[in-house]
């Protein structure tokens, strides 16, 4: 009698999507990753991170050094400021002003600019010559001066940090749209949208906008981390966050007179900006490297060399 063999079902690997094998094997762009989500994480999470309340303040623990240090103890890890507030509370909750500054004036700033060098990049003509203007005014203005009159104005604080921050960062977003509109406006698929009988409007978001999204992204991400570094900068000097509620920069403007007393207090704060803008860089730089076309043929030639010296290297080494 014959036996039938019933064979198990090939299972084959599951294939991942193009652009997650491209960062698993770009090292950097994944950390610069992992670390923005990890932050994202802490900065959604504090009040369940946090070992204490940032704003509680405790003198009898005043100045007490991180774990690891002579005088330092388990019950603060990073240790305490001059009014003996835990700094790892602090650092932690710091996450969420500045990354919620920087999400909030990239969102303004971005929106202000792109839609106005859309329009200055497509119109032309007396439309460009004025946007333009506007563009060359803005940017001949001091922005420090521009910060203090509003700032004195209004008075600091989040809101206004934030209003003031995107008010002198649009320039870069309608300067760079508008160039790009200026090389696109003239190509085939634009010139055969509008002899379908397409209004300009619908041309602009449906068919130019699109085109713009990889510079764009990379653009935007590159000035969150300019505008990270400038909150710190704002809140240094009194002019952004405001007690009792806590960012890195206003933590390491509360530490500078203790810098060589208790160097704790602005070491952490200032390793957090440092890290952050780090990572944004990292991840910033693979995403521009893998959305743009050019980019990732120079790329691939790279890697085709190095294969082929690797394929010819062990003939020459029989020779």
């Amino acid at each position: 009698m014959a036996v039938l063999e019933i064979s198990a079902p090939i299972t084959r690997p599951t294939r991942l999507p193009p652009i997650v094998v491209e960062l698993w094997r770009d090292k950097s762009g994944l950390l610069g990753l992992t670390i923005i989500v990890l932050l994202l994480l802490m900065a959604i999470f504090a009040p369940l991170l946090a070992p204490y309340d940032p704003a509680v303040q405790a003198v009898t623990t005043r100045l007490k050094p991180p774990f690891w240090v002579e005088g330092g103890s388990m019950a603060h890890l990073l240790g305490t400021d001059q009014l003996g507030r835990d700094v790892l509370s602090r650092v932690i909750f710091g996450a969420r002003a500045s990354l919620l500054v920087g999400t909030s004036v990239v969102a303004l700033a971005g929106t202000f600019g792109v839609l106005l060098g859309l329009f200055a990049g497509y119109k032309g003509g007396r439309t460009d010559a004025i946007i333009m203007r506007l563009v060359d005014i803005q940017v001949a203005f001091p922005g420090l001066l521009l910060i203090l009159l509003i700032v004195s104005v209004v008075g600091p604080g989040t809101t206004t940090m934030i209003v003031v921050l995107a008010c002198t960062n649009w320039m870069i977003y309608a300067r760079l749209v508008r160039g790009i509109v200026l090389t696109i406006r003239q190509s085939a698929y634009v010139e055969a949208a509008e002899m379908t009988g397409c209004k300009p409007n619908r041309v602009i978001f449906k068919h130019v906008l699109p085109n713009l999204s990889s510079p764009l992204l990379t653009l935007g991400i590159l000035e969150f981390t300019n505008v990270v570094l400038a909150e710190a900068a704002m809140s240094f000097l009194g002019l952004g966050i405001q007690p009792p509620a806590t960012s890195w920069g206003l933590d390491v403007a509360n530490g500078r007179d203790y810098i060589f007393v208790a160097w704790w207090l602005i070491t952490f704060p200032g390793l957090s900006i440092a890290v952050t803008v780090l990572s944004i860089n990292l991840f910033a730089n693979w995403l521009r490297v893998t959305t743009d076309p050019q980019e990732r043929e120079k790329r691939f030639a790279r890697q085709k060399m190095a294969e082929r010296r690797r394929s010819r290297s062990p003939l020459i080494s029989k020779a």
